[in-house]
């Protein structure tokens, strides 16, 4: 598979093509995802992935426009972002997000859809987000009860995302990240009518 890996930051992903422009961590490309368009051919890959990035950057249905271009049709985009819940306690967010995010990417949704053509597959919040950041800094016994209890917390609340994020999200002092899984849509072009009368002169 060709895989994408943008906003790599610290934590580099195997096998994948690392993405970033302040990282310490030289990545595989450097470039400023706020900065368009991405070095990288139409439909050059399978997946793609962005852990905790789309939230840094300035126009994030830009950014989903231009990882369409990228991805090939059917191929698989995955994004962990903040649930608005807890969005902004890191000083350069820009924005938390919803679980109704994806409404935006659905042209059946007359009151918003952005023009650029996403399935959803899978949809997931979480509490107890970023396990590999808190394992360092956190002490180990308060490590594994919060995996416990985001384990349960996460249960109930994925059966049903609407109703979590909207009605008692912040009862459990709310959610560190929603997770998406997206199916990239591509509709076939088509010929314009120059293209169609170039190809019957040349037929005759």
């Amino acid at each position: 598979m060709r895989k994408l890996n943008l906003g790599s930051g610290e934590f580099p992903k195997e096998g994948f093509v690392n993405v970033d422009y302040y990282s310490r961590r030289p990545p595989d490309v450097v470039h400023d995802l706020d900065v368009f368009p991405y070095p990288f051919a139409d439909d050059a890959f399978d997946l793609v992935e962005m852990d905790h990035c789309l939230e840094h950057l300035k126009d994030p249905f830009r950014v989903m426009k231009e990882v369409h271009r990228i991805t090939r049709p059917g191929g698989i985009v995955r994004i962990r972002v903040p649930h608005f819940s807890r969005g902004f306690t890191h000083a350069d967010h820009k924005r938390g997000f919803d679980v109704t995010f994806p409404y935006y990417f659905n042209p059946t949704f007359a009151g918003g859809y952005m023009g650029t053509h996403y399935k959803l597959r899978k949809l997931r919040l979480h509490w107890f987000a970023q396990p590999y950041l808190k394992k360092m800094v956190m002490p180990r016994a308060v490590y594994y009860l919060g995996r416990i209890l985001g384990g349960l917390i996460d249960f109930w609340a994925n059966l049903s995302p609407m109703i979590a994020s909207r009605m008692w999200c912040f009862w459990v002092g709310g959610f560190e990240e929603v997770f998406f899984e997206f199916e990239v849509v591509k509709e076939p072009s088509t010929p314009s009518k120059n293209v169609e009368s170039a190809s019957v002169a040349l037929a005759k």
